[in-house]
């Protein structure tokens, strides 16, 4: 870790524009910024990340609080017959600051010591960042391994981790000196900081006043819940007795839910997409006094995202240079399909791509649920298709883990099917970059936003999506990307797995491969659609105009 210098109390490091000189402390559990700094395991990470950027170039009065996790999330290897290996190893990070602020707070039962290190603007062009770790002197190894890894399988150091985030956080900038007028908790890990406040405010009134949360969890079931005697112990309400942790939290018996706290202890909240925000206003409605669910959809950071190349084509409208630079970055990603899986694809070729967090609900493997059919459609020599797979599941999920491994175990059967490993910032950029066909496959109404799309449009990718998140507010079928018609009823797998391969058999693919002047048009619609509403400076204005 580097030693610069670090001055107290702490002074935002740029003059914030006029309108967005409201002082704003974002704590979120994980930051994709850049591909070196690995605290992230997703789309919340890759969205956290794209908001940072997008506060640097607009110069926003915004500090983001995390979470500095020693072994990342994991590295994801592969065992001796190639399928997917979790990995833990340490990491160390010299363009990070230590701000030599170190403080104690009761977790666990016992007294822990939390650290704290700045990663400055300018090494990644980001909104300051400053990160917690109990991983520091003073600390036994087992309160020191509560920051070793994002999203521990043991709910009690889960919780711990959601507590370090939450009470540390708010500590930490009673520490700096640094008085915030909004703390807005990106979805509920830091929820603890709401009773550390009112502990310091007495008033739920003066909480309020402060707090604003996002949520990003579009069903009742994914809201956190924990026994409330349980969280008592761990120190998770600062000391408050439960009757007043009951009492303004909106919870009636023994089962904490972090999502109603938050909603309940804020003055305003947002979902992240005009579907989610509808979903969401629909879930908890049976709470009238909890704060106002607005919505705020997500969106990605341009300049950090898109081809320099392809932007400047959009801009010249050059459908021909599009399609050309679309080529080499096939090219490009290709190198890394032979690298790690010994086959050569070929850049004139439609590619598939279906490639983000592997879980349950966003269906990765729909594609190949028809074996009949989809050995066809990968052994069609007249208008052939190439596929790769990429994306991490959960390391303790046995489902999803078994879902990437079969998978894997197919590609064997086909040349042109791909599955690669270490899907993080730089591999999704690739990925990104080098699809024709991005693939988008949750159950309707369960992904709240999904981002992945919209950066993969920025870079002249065709989305092919079940109608869901933001989707819904971006695709228009056939003018700007490929949309299956909503499943209705019984048997919905079945439904969405036929329409996907129609789809592909009747549309997608023929329209590549016999009409490119229509598929140059998407390209081109699909990438001045994306260009403004999606990129991350207009959800970063949002949330000020909306939320701050």
């Amino acid at each position: 870790m580097s030693q610069q210098t670090f001055s107290l109390p702490y002074q935002h490091p740029f003059t914030p524009e006029k309108k967005y000189k409201k002082s704003v402390a974002y704590f979120s559990m994980e930051f994709a910024v850049d591909q070196a700094l690995k605290i992230y395991s997703g789309g919340l990470g890759f969205l956290a990340g794209s908001h940072m950027r997008s506060v640097y170039a607009l110069k926003q009065n915004l500090i983001g609080i995390g979470m500095l996790w020693k072994h990342g999330y994991y590295d994801q290897g592969r065992k001796k017959d190639g399928s997917m290996q979790p990995e833990f190893r340490e990491k160390m990070y010299s363009f990070l600051t230590d701000t030599n602020i170190r403080f104690q707070i009761p977790v666990m039962g016992k007294d822990v010591w939390v650290a704290a290190y700045y990663l400055a603007p300018d090494v990644f062009q980001s909104a300051p960042l400053f990160l917690l770790t109990t991983d520091t002197d003073g600390n036994d190894e087992a309160t020191r391994a509560i920051s070793y890894s994002l999203y521990d399988s043991d709910v009690s150091y889960k919780v711990a981790q959601c507590m370090i985030l939450g009470i540390g956080g708010a500590r930490l900038l009673e520490e700096l000196g640094y008085e915030p007028q909004v703390y807005h908790l990106n979805e509920a890990h830091a929820v603890s900081a709401i009773f550390h406040l009112f502990k310091k405010y007495k008033k739920v009134a003066e909480v309020k006043k402060r707090v604003v949360f996002t949520t990003h969890t579009p069903e009742e079931a994914g809201n956190e819940k924990h026994e409330i005697h349980f969280l008592e112990n761990l120190g998770f309400f600062s000391g408050l007795d439960l009757e007043t942790v009951r009492k303004i939290s909106g919870t009636k018996d023994n089962i904490f839910n972090h999502s109603l706290a938050a909603l309940s202890l804020s003055r305003k909240a947002n979902g992240v997409s005009k579907l989610h925000g509808e979903v969401s206003r629909q879930m908890w409605k049976a709470y009238p006094k909890i704060a106002a669910i607005d919505h705020i959809t997500n969106a990605q950071n341009k300049t950090y995202w898109v081809d320099k190349q392809l932007e400047q084509a959009r801009v010249e409208k050059d459908l021909a240079k599009i399609a050309a630079r679309k080529k080499e970055l096939k090219a490009v990603l290709f190198k890394t399909v032979a690298d790690q899986c010994g086959k050569i694809f070929n850049p004139e070729v439609l590619t598939i791509v279906w490639a983000r967090r592997f879980a349950a609900y966003k269906r990765p493997d729909m594609l190949a649920w028809d074996l009949e059919r989809f050995g066809k459609l990968m052994s069609n020599v007249n208008q052939p298709v190439q596929v790769i797979w990429a994306g991490k599941p959960y390391p303790k999920d046995e489902g999803a883990i078994n879902t990437f491994n079969h998978l894997f175990y197919l590609s064997h059967l086909f040349p042109n099917v791909a599955v690669l490993t270490g899907y993080e910032l730089a591999l999704s950029k690739l990925l990104k970059d080098g699809s024709d066909v991005w693939l988008n496959t949750p159950v309707v109404t369960r992904e709240a936003s999904g981002t992945s799309g919209m950066t993969a449009a920025m870079n002249a990718s065709l989305n092919l999506s079940t109608f869901d998140g933001w989707i819904c507010e971006f695709a228009k079928d056939g003018d700007n990307s490929f949309l299956l018609p909503v499943a209705q009823g019984e048997n919905i797998n079945k439904q969405d797995c036929d329409a996907l391969m129609e789809k592909l058999e009747t549309t997608v693919i023929p329209t590549y491969y016999s009409d490119q002047a229509k598929w140059q048009k998407m390209v081109l619609n699909s990438m001045n659609d994306v260009n403004v509403a999606f990129n991350s400076d207009r959800m970063a204005r949002e949330y000020y105009e909306k939320l701050y």
